[in-house]
């Protein structure tokens, strides 16, 4: 059987590794699943319980961790992903989406105005990805942190790429229309960090005069020639028939309450993301790799 991530022991109990774990009789273990009050899974017949998850679910029931105040808004909030969007509406989430960047996704989840965020900041001092500590969500003692997929940023290009762009340097050219994002977007904040990296300045680069306030709006600006290039993800490449230029790998998460974890809106989006359908789409998409989806990458 396979162990989780801190060595603790396997990663899925079974009926009475369960039982035993939370001090229950399995009779009551199997009533709880009959209730679908706590999380598990079917292999091959046999109820198995992640153990994660199982730590979550305990956790979200504390005395001390029950929510007040007005209900949170069934929202999605934060950066708009190709696969996220299209996960959203096929799943029957009833989630619904307000996707206006990383940084707005972070200010609507503190202030209740979202159930969850979708995030892809990098930290430009350590290059690593949706810090709470880095994003001021580290006071918010129910947060959960779940990874939802690595995706390859790049260079968006017009078609068979004219202007022969082949690396970051090359928007500095004479004549070179950038498309860009908003600030507080996580493409953004990495277009300054790549920058940095490769020793080119911003200031000699021709942006264009409004910012594009999401992935395809950006792919779009590109298709009608409103602009030459910009950053963004390989799916908004492909979805609007445009040149690609990878230049690096980023952690998108999904961040939100503990108790938000185990409301229908959540569940059934990540019981979808399970299903054969939902990978091939990532596939057709483009730039995805699933390999950690679900993962619990941050548990305050």
């Amino acid at each position: 059987m396979p162990t989780d991530l801190t060595g603790a022991g396997p990663a899925y109990l079974t009926t009475a590794e369960v039982a035993e774990y939370l001090r229950l009789k399995p009779r009551k273990v199997y009533d709880l699943v009959r209730q679908g009050q706590i999380p598990c899974t079917r292999a091959t017949g046999k109820l198995l319980f992640p153990r994660q998850s199982i730590d979550l679910w305990l956790m979200s029931h504390l005395e001390g961790d029950q929510p007040g105040g007005r209900p949170v808004p069934v929202v999605l909030a934060g950066s708009q992903d190709p696969l996220l969007e299209w996960a959203v509406r096929e799943s029957g989430s009833g989630l619904a989406t307000l996707c206006h960047g990383s940084g707005d996704g972070v200010r609507r989840l503190l202030a209740g105005e979202a159930m969850v965020a979708g995030l892809h900041l990098v930290d430009e001092a350590s290059g690593r990805y949706n810090r709470p500590e880095a994003l001021g969500l580290a006071g918010m003692r129910d947060l959960v942190m779940v990874r939802w997929a690595t995706r390859r940023q790049g260079l968006l290009l017009a078609p068979d790429n004219p202007l022969g762009i082949r690396r970051l340097g090359d928007l500095a050219r004479p004549g070179v229309r950038l498309a860009h994002r908003q600030a507080g977007a996580g493409a953004q904040r990495l277009l300054g960090w790549l920058l940095k990296r490769a020793g080119v300045a911003a200031e000699r680069l021709a942006l264009t005069a409004h910012p594009s306030l999401s992935e395809d709006d950006l792919a779009l600006a590109i298709r009608q020639g409103e602009a030459d290039a910009g950053l963004g993800v390989e799916a908004a490449a492909r979805r609007q028939g445009l040149a690609f230029v990878a230049l690096h790998e980023e952690a998108f998460d999904l961040a939100l309450r503990r108790r938000s974890y185990f409301e229908p809106p959540l569940q059934r989006l990540l019981a979808f993301s399970r299903e054969p359908r939902f990978h091939e789409r990532a596939e057709a998409l483009g730039g995805y790799d699933l390999s950690e989806l679900g993962r619990v990458t941050y548990n305050a």
